[in-house]
């Protein structure tokens, strides 16, 4: 897990929002796979966020979900973990474990979801107050990414890009986004366009996309990503890249070690630290 320090929001020296957002739903009665298409379609210069399609199933969950998590609140522990995460979001204060029991019995009886239903369900948590919800729904998608199409894909850059941090971003990243490039290879063309998006977290998000990818990792895409954003000032930023490197480093230690051999001068001092922790020689003493 990452330290906390303030959150920024500028990949560049440029400010303001980033990247494409994504139109609502059409109106009428579209198929659950027509719904997510609408939702998932791309504009890059319309400012509506993507609504949740039509989902009973959606329905459903949402009403127990919001009937059983309120009741296990505790607000001594909300007021600590919404300091913890530099007061990004409130909490209802759940820890979890208990949350996870309180998931397994909501979901108890409830069908698999298809692609529709993963985004309603993500979106509509997303639009509740409390981090908690927004924790259900990784669950909820990392359990479920394998129903979703590369249609998904904009609906997922909506909750990376929504009250970020790295608490939801990096699941996001790594299970998520990961799962849907590693079923369609060709989503790896967007990460590309993402490695040079505004918004830290989604630059952030193309760094760790492979992260569980092992032996199927595309190293030049990898080692290309750590280098456009090797001059980044921002901690997130620096730490993604020796994050990514040295998870790599678990499947091919040499190869991780001779990139940072090579390029240890255009590496901050805390991406070689990371990348090369559990190295030894090489790139330099190993980080304790």
């Amino acid at each position: 897990m990452d330290p906390k320090p303030a959150p920024s929001k500028a990949l560049s020296a440029r400010s303001g929002a980033s990247g494409p957002s994504e139109p609502s739903a059409s109106s009428g009665s579209p198929s659950p796979l027509s719904a997510v298409r609408a939702v998932s379609a791309v504009s890059a210069s319309s400012p509506t966020a993507p609504a949740p399609p039509p989902s009973a199933l959606a329905e459903t969950i949402l009403a127990r979900l919001t009937a059983a998590y309120p009741p296990a609140a505790d607000p001594v522990r909300a007021e600590g973990a919404a300091a913890y995460l530099k007061n990004v979001c409130p909490f209802l204060g759940i820890p979890a474990t208990e949350r996870r029991a309180l998931d397994r019995t909501l979901l108890k009886d409830t069908p698999k979801p298809d692609e529709s239903d993963c985004a309603a369900i993500a979106l509509r948590c997303w639009d509740l107050r409390e981090r908690e919800y927004r924790y259900f729904a990784v669950d909820y998608l990392r359990r479920h990414v394998k129903h979703c199409s590369s249609g998904f894909l904009p609906v997922a850059r909506r909750l990376i890009t929504t009250t970020s941090w790295w608490d939801t971003v990096d699941a996001l990243a790594a299970h998520v986004v990961g799962g849907l490039v590693s079923a369609d290879p060709r989503l790896a063309a967007t990460m590309d366009r993402w490695i040079e998006d505004d918004d830290l977290w989604v630059a952030r998000t193309a760094l760790l996309h492979q992260l569980r990818f092992k032996e199927r990792t595309d190293p030049d895409r990898l080692f290309a990503y750590c280098l456009r954003q090797a001059g980044h000032r921002d901690f997130f930023i620096r730490k993604a890249i020796g994050w990514a490197l040295r998870e790599y480093a678990k499947t091919a230690p040499e190869v991780v070690r001779g990139f940072v051999d090579a390029h240890r001068d255009r590496l901050s001092p805390l991406s070689v630290r990371e990348a090369t922790k559990h190295l030894r020689g090489g790139a330099g003493r190993e980080a304790g």
